[in-house]
């Protein structure tokens, strides 16, 4: 089995999470494959820069996912790990790259986004990361009027 490391960003602005659909009409995160000993924070941010065209700083790290899927093309099974990372996008601007293959996409309300977002473990990493990014931002909050 190939086992490729990836990284992705879980964005938010205010109270809501970027996610995007795919061309199998699956809705996901913006994730990438790590190549050439890149760091996995800075393809993190390059992916969701190409993938939605969103300028974001990192927060923190958010946790690790993996999935197997049969790639027809290299014909063998691969597993996909990815770190992932919390985000805080500068503003609520974004242009789906449909070059990519992406129909759709945008920031949404949590829980309209979790209706959408097809795979479980995706679904349970907006909520942690949504728990964390609220903790952050209270705490920042707290600096600022404190």
């Amino acid at each position: 089995m190939l086992t490729r490391a990836c990284a992705g960003g879980v964005v938010f602005y205010d109270t809501r999470v970027f996610i995007l659909k795919n061309d199998k009409g699956e809705w996901v995160l913006p994730k990438g494959v790590i190549r050439d000993k890149q760091l996995a924070l800075d393809v993190a941010l390059q992916r969701v820069k190409h993938e939605g065209n969103i300028d974001a700083s990192i927060i923190s790290p958010a946790g690790e996912t993996s999935y197997e899927f049969y790639s027809y093309s290299r014909k063998r099974p691969v597993c996909n790990k990815i770190d992932w990372f919390i985000m805080e996008a500068r503003n609520d601007s974004y242009a789906v790259n449909k070059q990519e293959g992406f129909l759709d996409g945008g920031f949404f309300p949590i829980d309209e986004a979790l209706e959408k977002i097809t795979y479980s473990q995706d679904k349970s990493l907006v909520r942690l990361a949504y728990r964390k990014y609220n903790h952050f931002c209270n705490h920042k909050m707290a600096e600022v009027v404190g």
